[in-house]
């Protein structure tokens, strides 16, 4: 199983902050569905492992499709025959389609504008909802993080190692893999 998502990290606010920065080249406008709202900057996409570890990074623009991220994220991660848990963000028969070709499949909760049929089970609803908290936990407004990093890729490998590094930490002690509140200062 592969738990996909995206959260948005804003680099600026103003229109002048976004002309005169260096991001000027790799940040974009976006919208935030989740927290309705337009923003600056780009989106860490990550593919992990149920337990959170870390599979595959990406930091895009943030007017790049999730869709098109996820699949190269899924064409870097996926060893075949898995299924991947994303929320509404990655629907569409193309999408799903895509991934079938890459050996996996699609499991995610069903848009209002869908068939009450929907298109994942009740069981996914709550591995739906933890797929959230690894790109969260990343994000450079984290409490987990390291104080003011130089630049936004960097502080956020060193969140994407850190968290690797308490999950492995955890499994050696026989905790619960998300048990990070420990590792905070």
């Amino acid at each position: 199983m592969v738990l996909l998502d995206s959260t948005p990290i804003e680099c600026g606010r103003s229109r002048e902050t976004a002309k005169r920065s260096a991001l000027g080249d790799a940040a974009a406008y976006g919208c935030c569905r989740s927290d309705s709202r337009f923003f600056w900057g780009m989106r860490l996409h990550l593919a992990c492992a149920p337990d959170g570890t870390p599979r595959a990074a990406a930091l895009a623009g943030a007017d790049r499709p999730e869709r098109e991220v996820g699949l190269d994220l899924l064409a870097r991660s996926l060893h075949g025959g898995e299924a991947v848990i994303c929320d509404k963000g990655y629907a569409g028969r193309e999408f799903a389609l895509a991934v079938e070709g890459l050996g996996a499949q699609v499991l995610r909760l069903a848009r209002r504008d869908e068939p009450d049929t929907g298109v994942a089970s009740p069981s996914s609803a709550s591995a739906s909802s933890r797929s959230s908290g690894p790109a969260r936990t990343c994000s450079p407004s984290s409490a987990t993080a390291p104080a003011r990093s130089r630049t936004c890729a960097c502080g956020i490998a060193t969140r994407l190692l850190m968290l690797a590094a308490c999950i492995s930490l955890n499994h050696q002690l026989g905790r619960p893999s998300r048990a990070l509140v420990d590792y905070v200062a």
